[in-house]
């Protein structure tokens, strides 16, 4: 597996902060190094799990650094939602000088953005940073549409060239105009050709699902995945239909946010199975993650996969480790994805090497091709390795 166009000093890489011995344990072939330079599918699927943080807090580059050291890849500095209206000032001028502070050193071993509120703030952006763009790998445009954003791309565009660095732009899908389903295909439609003239400038498309709930007046319960919320899964649907596709015309499309992160009292059962952590000696160890509403998440993060999404928007540290743990490539996985790209194009149907699917040559290409750029970034296991193994090493490190 290929480390794509990452240099030898590149330090950016999943799974890094695991000591050699449990990286050995645990991956027959190791994550592979990345960086902002990297082909954009590749580095797209390393996104994993992007952290927000608000931009106000007072100790921003210093919590980078040590999100960094926890495995944290990718984070997003957040001017829009988070922040109350009279501090959009100062919380720019504190990522500003964040990016600044990190700039040239080590410490923010990550893909660094920031979440702006209007297309101007970009501009304002590029015009305060000094050292600050060599830690800047883009921006996250809110609220995007068909209305909104030429004018935030436009700005990305005017911003890479000010400071001599292609700049990635990863909007957010969460508009009423979205969400209605009388004028959803027009406004995708849209979006699609905006997107499209732009493809070598967007990194990833995002779902805003928290909007979209709001627009019905709705919350979640945390014994809830999205995919239980029809009028918003309904929207996630297309999102996929249009901008999802794998024929060369789509975009990585990242999950929405698990809002919870604490103990609560539960109408359902627990949405994780007792047998697999019994039979890794884990049991304890489930009962930890249920406590903390963490099964949800690991039921949503296995649904998004299964609807086409790749990553997701996170908002507690929590959350990263059960992210990545599914996010990493299983040996049987890898195997029959070799075996299908192997295979002859004119199709055919050939017995898994576990003997327990037959693989269709022709249909699980794309999958396949999928799976191995998400093994280049964050590895393989090895034979019998679950995520059960690599959540423990994640979560009791």
């Amino acid at each position: 597996m290929s480390a794509g166009t990452v240099t030898e000093t590149t330090t950016i890489r999943h799974f890094q902060h695991l000591d050699q011995q449990t990286q050995d344990r645990l991956f027959l072939h190791p994550s592979q190094p990345f960086d902002d330079g990297t082909d954009r599918e590749v580095l797209a699927t390393a996104l994993g799990a992007t952290l927000y943080i608000p931009a106000t807090r007072a100790d921003l580059a210093a919590t980078i650094a040590r999100r960094a050291c926890e495995g944290v890849c990718s984070m997003v500095l957040d001017l829009e939602d988070a922040v109350a209206d009279d501090e959009v000032e100062q919380a720019m001028a504190n990522a500003v000088a964040a990016l600044d502070e990190l700039a040239g050193t080590l410490a923010a071993n990550m893909l660094l953005f920031v979440r702006v509120r209007t297309a101007d703030g970009i501009g304002a952006i590029a015009a305060s940073l000094r050292g600050g763009v060599d830690a800047l790998t883009g921006f996250v445009l809110p609220k995007f549409t068909r209305e909104t954003g030429a004018g935030f791309l436009d700005e990305v565009a005017a911003a890479s060239a000010r400071l001599g660095k292609h700049l990635y732009a990863m909007p957010v899908l969460e508009s009423p105009e979205l969400v209605h389903r009388q004028s959803r295909d027009t406004e995708l439609h849209a979006i699609g050709e905006l997107l499209a003239a732009h493809r070598d400038r967007i990194l990833a498309v995002r779902i805003g699902a928290t909007d979209m709930c709001s627009t019905f007046g709705i919350r979640r319960d945390r014994d809830l995945t999205i995919y239980d919320v029809r009028v918003v899964v309904d929207v996630i649907a297309d999102v996929v239909n249009y901008l999802g596709r794998s024929d060369g015309s789509g975009f990585v499309i990242t999950g929405p946010v698990w809002e919870y992160f604490a103990d609560h009292e539960r109408m359902f059962r627990p949405m994780l199975r007792a047998t697999p952590f019994a039979e890794h000696d884990a049991v304890l160890f489930r009962q930890q993650l249920v406590s903390r509403d963490l099964d949800g998440l690991l039921r949503e993060i296995s649904l998004d996969r299964a609807n086409g999404i790749q990553g997701k928007t996170v908002i507690h540290p929590s959350h990263v480790a059960a992210v990545h743990a599914l996010s990493a490539v299983t040996h049987e996985e890898y195997h029959d994805a070799v075996d299908i790209l192997g295979g002859e194009t004119v199709g055919g149907v050939q017995a898994s090497g576990y003997r327990n699917k037959m693989n269709e040559i022709r249909p699980h290409r794309n999958w396949a091709a999928h799976t191995l750029r998400r093994a280049q970034v964050f590895g393989v296991t090895n034979k019998g390795v679950t995520f059960v193994d690599l959540l423990t090493a994640l979560v009791q490190r």
